[in-house]
């Protein structure tokens, strides 16, 4: 998985009036669980814009000044309700020995058959919540959809992988292609194709009114 550096400066004050100050100079207070103690610190707002601006997941590395590194993910996140300026990041340290929980965006490959015989493509999941080693965390998840028919429906267990384990049930649905009023009957889309590209005749009846 791809990683975000970020670069912080550890904070000695966490006190309302500091981190009002922090939030005026365009900076963002910062915490780091997961480690031996939570460590306080803060980071420019616009060093987010990439982790927190995009539908793709990332981990993180946080450099502090003094040269101290941690790696983590992003835990949670939050904005001003009116500005939309980022107010607050918690952060989650990892180790390369340990597994994690992650959101992993999904990649739908193709284009349904059912879809091209008229039929509706309902996503039911954007991402999938999976649990890994860090190294073992993939940028997303690939789900090949060019296969199914009307009807048909690409459950979780179909997208395993030995890498990471899935934290949803075997019967979670993925997406599924619904049947529509304008949808085919046939499976075969290449016959309807021919029959279109059939030339219309003129009746025997037709032709002699002509003549």
């Amino acid at each position: 998985m791809k990683s975000i550096t970020i670069n912080g400066s550890q904070r000695e004050s966490v006190g309302k009036k500091s981190t009002k100050a922090l939030r005026n100079a365009g900076q963002v207070p910062c915490v780091l669980y997961g480690g031996d103690k939570p460590v306080h610190f803060s980071a420019a707002e616009l060093a987010f814009s990439k982790l927190v601006y995009t539908p793709n997941a990332h981990t993180v590395v946080i450099e502090l000044e003094g040269g101290t590194v941690f790696n983590a993910i992003l835990q949670d996140i939050q904005f001003h309700p009116v500005t939309d300026n980022i107010l607050h990041v918690d952060f989650y340290q990892v180790f390369e020995d340990k597994e994690i929980t992650m959101d992993i965006p999904l990649n739908f490959i193709g284009n349904p058959r059912g879809v091209r015989n008229g039929g509706v493509l309902r996503k039911n999941k954007r991402s999938l919540r999976v649990k890994a080693l860090p190294g073992n965390l993939p940028d997303f998840i690939d789900a090949n959809i060019e296969d199914l028919k009307i009807g048909n429906k690409l459950y979780i267990t179909k997208l395993e992988n030995e890498a990471y384990t899935f934290m949803h049930p075997d019967n979670t649905v993925v997406c599924l292609v619904r049947r529509s009023r304008a949808a085919v009957t046939v499976d075969d889309e290449d016959e309807d194709e021919d029959a279109d590209d059939v030339p219309a005749t003129e009746t025997d009846d037709v032709a002699a009114v002509k003549d």
